[in-house]
């Protein structure tokens, strides 16, 4: 099993395994008394990092109730003990970071599963060099291949995806263009530059994959005809190929990146996707500010400036729409000919976690509006029923809500109470596993997708070790 959707029934079969598949009262909080970690023996973790194991040690102590404890432990170290591969390449440092229970690296879920500890890397050399070693090891993805969103660790693998009608070639898992591939690759670079202050990263073959980036956003803007990218799939999945030959629905060329998939890796309605434009404006600035900074290269910084610029006016003129209920509003989409659509998917980047990823302000008006909007029944991807509520998507499909969205409602509330019903619900929906999954059934947590997630578990320890730095243990104690 090779696609994210393949794994639906592979969660099922590991909740049957353990013995809970069919209890209807399982969601409910344990009254076990004893929690017994469920990570990996020490001897058999991934990666061990000093400063990380003391980090837990200290927010587990200021944990009171013993489930979320127990949930954190096994949670927050998953990416580390799990999914990292480290070593050198050509004399750098390398490591490839699998999602979970698909050994293939996507440039989205690997900055989001290693972005948790980048408060640490000054705590700890090792832990520095892994991270440094995923800078490099996206670097060398991007000049593979600058469409292509997943990864093999080797040229020599499988090419799982060999078939899909598009230009699959040796080291690519998967070739579908999403915008926040690329964006992500540029936010981890950047931060690990300001968190460290190393600047090493930074160097020829880094320089080349920035401005493959950049010409890669514009061939997607679609000025100057199509571009070089399609893809196709023989697939009874919808979303898991793309119309009109392989380029999408037709686009008016307004200043706007086209994303012929989203975060979730389905396709695309309107190939305008907002949250990942806005995300791109960002990036945008943050390689002019490297280019400025760092590498002496003033003309490319010009160049990803006046992009930035361009992009962002046309997210301000086409972006957002008038809603009869919650006026102002950021859509999902758009086509620039007018068309859009009010959702939101729970991948990151969403509407919902546009605060989270620095992208707006979360007390902005229109982010207010919005946030309302996606969280309510006016979502068509909204679901409520008697275990949780939550946002899901067409990937997995109807009445799946993604513990990914709760997470994303709680780093972007300022309402304690908001937050302490995030917190009880992630505790109450995981099917006694201690970990998160890629969805479950709003009225029955044990059924769910993906027993191994890093990106959902190393995200979860990041919204309860937020809690705990901030100071506000009394909404872990649900």
């Amino acid at each position: 099993m090779n696609s994210r959707r393949d794994f639906l029934k592979a969660g099922a079969l590991t909740v049957a395994g353990i013995g809970i598949a069919g209890s209807s009262s399982v969601w409910a909080a344990t009254g076990r008394k004893n929690y017994v970690s469920n990570r990996p023996a020490a001897g058999e973790r991934n990666f061990v990092s000093k400063a990380v194991e003391e980090t837990i040690a200290a927010a587990k102590a200021k944990i009171k109730d013993p489930k979320l404890a127990w949930m954190f432990e096994n949670c927050f170290p998953n990416t580390l003990d799990t999914t990292v591969e480290h070593g050198t390449l050509n004399g750098k440092p390398d490591t490839f970071v699998i999602t979970g229970d698909i050994h293939a690296m996507w440039l989205r879920d690997s900055t989001a599963q290693v972005w948790p500890y980048m408060p640490l890397a000054n705590q700890d050399d090792e832990l520095k060099t892994l991270l440094a070693g995923v800078v490099h090891r996206q670097t060398q993805c991007v000049l593979l291949d600058s469409y292509a969103n997943a990864f093999n660790k080797t040229k020599e693998e499988e090419v799982h995806w060999m078939s899909d009608m598009t230009d699959m070639k040796p080291g690519l898992h998967e070739r579908k263009w999403e915008i926040d591939s690329l964006c992500y690759a540029v936010r981890l670079a950047y931060n690990y530059w300001k968190t460290t202050g190393d600047k090493s990263v930074f160097d020829a073959d880094w320089q080349k994959a920035a401005a493959l980036i950049v010409k890669t956003f514009k061939e997607q803007q679609r000025k100057d005809g199509l571009g070089p990218y399609k893809f196709q799939r023989e697939t009874p999945q919808q979303l898991d190929t793309v119309a009109n030959h392989g380029y999408g629905r037709p686009l008016k060329p307004v200043g706007l990146i086209n994303s012929t998939f989203r975060p979730s890796d389905d396709a695309t309605t309107y190939g305008f996707l907002i949250p990942s434009n806005i995300f791109a404006v960002v990036s945008l600035n943050q390689l002019a500010e490297i280019s400025n900074e760092i590498t002496g290269d003033k003309a490319f910084a010009k160049e990803c400036l006046a992009l930035s610029k361009e992009v962002d006016a046309a997210i301000k003129e086409y972006a957002i729409v008038d809603h009869k209920k919650y006026g102002k509003v950021y859509a999902f989409e758009v086509d620039g000919f007018g068309n859009h659509t009010f959702m939101d998917d729970a991948n990151v980047p969403s509407l919902l976690a546009l605060p989270y990823l620095g992208l707006v302000d979360k007390d902005d008006k229109i982010y207010q509006n919005t946030r309302k909007l996606v969280w309510s029944e006016d979502n068509p991807y909204f679901f409520k029923g008697k275990a949780a509520e939550g946002i899901g998507g067409p990937h997995v499909g109807y009445d799946m809500v993604w513990p990914m969205s709760i997470i994303m409602r709680a780093m972007t509330s300022s309402d304690d109470k908001e937050i302490s019903w995030c917190i009880k619900t992630l505790r109450d929906t995981d099917a006694d596993t201690g970990f998160m999954h890629e969805t479950f059934h709003k009225d029955d947590p044990a059924n769910f997708t993906r027993s191994w997630f890093a990106w959902a578990n190393t995200l979860f320890g990041e919204l309860v070790l937020k809690l705990v730095n901030e100071g506000k243990e009394n909404l872990l104690e649900v």
